[in-house]
């Protein structure tokens, strides 16, 4: 049994065959999976549906990966979903992704396309249960520091 199972997606991806075949094999796998084919789109339904976690292509139109990562990060309401960054950009970039909020990075060109979607459904799994721990891990050390501080 999945840890994740029925989690809400937000694939943002402006090339339609990508988005589709990621949508099916995210489906396939049990996620609940909404997709936005540009920035503007992927925070108004970020906003609205408070996806569990969000995978964000770089190279999208209207509003730019980057530009919409910092938006998510700044917003009280999506600050706390993590982003798995999807981008064909060298993996150089990494470091500063996730510097500026990215819960992982994913280059487009390491995934072969048959197997694409199993290596992406388990990177989603592995994101949403190391975010868990980690809101777990932060509610009983706030819940430590309460009694302590009575």
């Amino acid at each position: 049994m999945r840890v994740v199972m029925n989690a809400k997606v937000l694939l943002v991806d402006d090339s339609k065959f990508l988005r589709m075949a990621n949508e099916r094999a995210l489906s396939r796998a049990g996620f609940q999976v909404t997709t936005a084919g540009d920035g503007e789109e992927a925070l108004q339904l970020a906003n609205e549906k408070l996806p569990d976690i969000i995978l964000l292509d770089m190279m999208i139109p209207k509003i730019s990966g980057p530009d919409v990562l910092k938006a998510l990060k700044i917003n009280p309401a999506t600050m706390d979903i993590p982003v798995i960054v999807l981008s064909s950009l060298p993996q150089r970039n990494e470091e500063r992704l996730l510097h500026e909020g990215a819960a992982a990075y994913c280059e487009k060109s390491s995934l072969e396309l048959d197997k694409r979607s199993d290596r992406l459904a388990a990177k989603v799994e592995n994101v949403l249960c190391q975010d868990r721990r980690r809101k777990k891990s932060a509610l009983s050390s706030q819940a430590s520091s309460a009694k302590a501080g009575h």
